[in-house]
């Protein structure tokens, strides 16, 4: 398949609101020749990374919006400024090659609009930049209900996140700790050929200076090392682990902390592992085979204690909310496409609801860690401030550290460039059961 159809139809989907460029784009990709691979990817998260700028200059060009029928041609358009105002791609090339898609879409009586529309992008591109200038859209490249909520909950670093949410993500790796030191495995890597240079705030993270395909890494298949953000390994050091603890790692998938808690923390009586569905769990049992690790798999909603708890206490609860991932949208451009505002409090009421239930099975004593990868204070310092509020028994712990900044509950880390995600954490412990009713 042509690179240009493969992305478009990949977005296409996304831009109808049905799936995330990761479940609609490897299907396509496997119809591209191996080559064109790279080239499809970059059309497909390029083009959703500057979606918000690229949907205004398309306004501009168009009399009217296009039908939602149209909405592949619409994506090809978009991938077509893409390619004019973010690549290297001769405008001849990149005009021709993506107009030619149409044909495959049999949607003749566009073609000549889809010409015509990318043309006059080529020729007035920067008049039409210059025209939209004082649109903070077109400066941030995020929706404008995102843009503008950004800005109201962090006036003082908005315009810092959204630079960083527009940036390449960094190859962050985890170095296994059972099987090797960072320190040699860093030297190791230099051996070989790779530059590469700690992370600052986890023992066990290394950023690689520049991206390669993982597999080719020293000891990889044998679980030296793995793939997982900065922020994300923090989890295992702030559970304060210890030998004989039963741990919960809830909402596991798919399976990063999992593996960094059984690999902290050895001697641990065993690790549960829970998610919502039995295909989320296929990456998690993956991940643990290849790194020779084992835990309990449980499908089962959180919430649900009669599905799934056996009613043993645990010592440590992790619990990764699912959320909003406005911290990770480097890593997922085409959540700016996807996301929604009413998505806000709907997720904190499903994240103040898994605490709730979560915290009856944490032993007095205990400590949860709650987590997500979202930078909105009603997912985070606000749920953790009313989870307190109704539940005498909790007490929040203090985390200490140099990295992201302290709100009034847990602490938040922004996106960096060529750093750490965005990310939220907030440490409570269990001081007293619930009363019994």
């Amino acid at each position: 398949m042509n690179p240009r159809l493969a992305a478009a139809r990949a977005l296409a989907v996304v831009l109808n609101g049905k799936a995330s460029l990761g479940s609609s784009l490897p299907p396509l990709l496997d119809k591209v020749e191996q080559r064109d691979r790279g080239l499809t990817q970059d059309l497909a998260f390029g083009t959703a990374r500057w979606q918000p700028r690229l949907a205004l200059i398309a306004e501009k060009l168009l009399q009217k919006p296009f039908k939602a029928v149209d909405r592949d041609v619409e994506a090809l358009l978009l991938i077509g400024l893409y390619q004019l105002f973010y690549t290297r791609i001769p405008a001849h090339a990149a005009i021709g090659e993506t107009v030619a898609c149409v044909d495959k879409l049999k949607k003749p009586s566009l073609k000549g609009l889809l010409n015509a529309v990318l043309r006059n992008a080529q020729r007035d591109g920067e008049s039409l930049i210059a025209s939209l200038e004082r649109d903070p859209v077109l400066h941030t490249a995020h929706p404008r209900w995102l843009q503008k909520r950004l800005k109201a909950e962090w006036p003082q670093q908005w315009e810092a996140i959204c630079a960083a949410n527009n940036a390449h993500p960094p190859l962050i790796l985890r170095v296994n700790r059972r099987l090797g030191s960072r320190d040699d495995y860093l030297a190791e890597l230099r051996r070989v050929g790779f530059e590469a240079e700690p992370c600052i705030f986890s023992h066990d993270g290394i950023r690689l200076l520049q991206a390669c395909d993982v597999t080719t890494l020293p000891g990889f298949a044998e679980g030296r090392v793995s793939v997982q953000d900065e922020a994300a390994q923090l989890a295992a050091e702030l559970l304060d682990l210890a030998p004989g603890q039963r741990v919960l790692d809830a909402c596991a998938a798919p399976g990063g902390k999992t593996c960094h808690l059984l690999e902290a923390e050895p001697a641990l009586a065993g690790v549960v592992a829970v998610d919502l569905e039995e295909k989320r769990l296929v990456r998690v049992r993956e991940n643990l085979k290849r790194l020779g690790l084992s835990a309990e798999l449980i499908a089962a909603d959180g919430r649900d204690l009669a599905a799934w708890w056996d009613g043993k206490p645990f010592q440590r609860i992790l619990l990764d909310a699912p959320c909003s991932a406005t911290g990770v949208i480097r890593r997922h451009p085409d959540i700016k496409l996807t996301r929604q505002p009413d998505d806000i409090p709907a997720l904190a009421k499903l994240q103040g609801e898994l605490l709730d239930s979560l915290w009856q099975t944490l032993e007095v004593g205990g400590i949860l860690l709650y987590a997500t990868c979202s930078v909105m204070p009603a997912e985070n310092s606000d749920n953790i401030a009313a989870f307190l509020a109704r539940t005498p028994g909790a007490r929040e712990l203090d985390i200490a550290g140099a990295f992201g900044i302290k709100p009034a509950h847990g602490r938040q880390l922004f996106p960096q460039v060529d750093g750490h995600d965005g990310f939220y954490y907030a440490k409570l412990m269990k001081i007293a059961a619930a009363p019994r009713g």
